[in-house]
């Protein structure tokens, strides 16, 4: 969830294909929580349903988007000087989701004040240090050490990034992905070290570039072979399980972040949208894309609240999917409300923000802050 990067002026620079691939991220995110909060995932360990087995290849084939979202940080990110005032913005955008809708829904009674603790407070005071959102905490940290990541990957050869990159995923993936058991380490890429270890891949893209995915067609295949790859594995340590009642701890392995088929699953999605030529030639779903997007990560902020997280997916329906054809219906028709809802508060959210911004513009506040960034990036004060 790529931070806003100065809408002002950017907007031109934006390039269409990746922000409809930012886009299809955040549809897919929509989607797990919807399957996961909402109860679709039948259980592995017992029988299963044409509609259970639908909601797990929806599960497979969504699993790449936090990884995708990283991906485009990082090829973005590793050209780009830090900016203090870009994690000032993200840290502010957080605290106006976690502590506007309590506030919202104490003013509408649907919470009472008293029914909240004193840790619950703090959670929306403090939501990145009390991982409020594990996806914003994970992300600030990786945009704090982003000065370090990217002096490093210009400071070092080709064939020194590929061998960091090999080690980290041995440490974080290979094991994981092999060994039939839930490692201690393991923490299944909910973590700011796996978000770095996508970091280095993104830049390695951007610097170096993968030759066996240039072609967008070969790209794609390998997207869909590797997530029906993903459900396919799953089934099969399913059946190992059934067969033995052994390997319990580790069916749902291959649908984590950290999974070597998840992770090549992201890369080659990454690959099929950087080479599809949507924006090429200007229109107007293209500038409508590059419109939207920056407002996406307002639509993970706005569903994965503390005090709606595990609402929202029934009241749109998730309880209701008994068939093949109302689990399609309902998923989609949640992932289109989800989205058009998020978009939608988010920028208005922006337009208050923007008009704050301008309370501190040229003052000694700004100054300070370009002072910070010139000291982090190396530059003369």
């Amino acid at each position: 969830m790529i931070v806003e990067m100065g809408r002002q002026g950017q907007q031109k620079k934006r390039m269409a294909n990746i922000e409809a691939l930012r886009l299809v991220a955040m549809m897919m995110v929509v989607s797990l929580h919807y399957l996961g909060k909402g109860g679709l995932l039948g259980r592995l360990d017992g029988p299963l349903s044409v509609k259970d087995h639908a909601a797990w290849l929806l599960e497979s084939f969504s699993i790449v988007a936090v990884n995708v979202y990283v991906l485009i940080s990082g090829y973005f990110l590793v050209e780009t000087k830090f900016r203090i005032k870009r994690v000032i913005t993200l840290v502010l955008q957080i605290l106006f989701y976690s502590c506007l809708l309590p506030v919202m829904l104490i003013l509408t009674g649907q919470l009472s004040f008293g029914e909240l603790t004193l840790y619950d407070i703090w959670q929306c005071i403090f939501p990145v240090q009390m991982k409020q959102y594990w996806f914003m905490s994970a992300y600030v940290l990786l945009f704090l050490f982003m000065p370090l990541l990217n002096a490093a990957v210009h400071a070092v050869k080709k064939e020194q990034l590929q061998a960091v990159i090999a080690l980290l995923l041995c440490v974080e993936s290979f094991g994981k992905t092999v060994i039939p058991a839930r490692l201690a380490l393991d923490s299944e890429g909910y973590d700011a070290l796996w978000f770095m270890t996508v970091y280095l891949i993104a830049a390695y893209i951007r610097l170096y570039g993968i030759p066996f995915l240039e072609k967008r067609n070969r790209a794609a295949a390998c997207y869909v072979l590797s997530c029906l790859g993903i459900y396919g594995l799953v089934m099969l340590i399913r059946g190992l399980f059934l067969v033995t009642g052994r390997f319990e701890d580790f069916m749902t392995s291959p649908v984590a972040y950290n999974h070597l088929l998840t992770i090549w699953a992201a890369v080659t999605l990454f690959y099929a949208f950087r080479n599809w030529e949507f924006g090429k030639k200007e229109s107007g779903l293209s500038a409508f894309v590059c419109r939207i997007t920056p407002y996406s990560l307002g639509v993970y902020l706005l569903h994965e609240q503390l005090y709606v997280r595990y609402e929202w997916p029934i009241w749109l329906g998730a309880k209701q999917c008994s068939s093949v054809g109302s689990l399609l219906w309902h998923w989609a028709l949640a992932i289109l409300v989800v989205m058009a809802s998020g978009l939608t508060v988010d920028f208005f959210r922006s337009i208050l923000f923007r008009g704050a911004g301008r309370l501190f513009a040229g003052g000694r506040l700004e100054s300070a802050l370009q002072r910070l960034d010139a000291r982090i990036n190396g530059e003369k004060v």
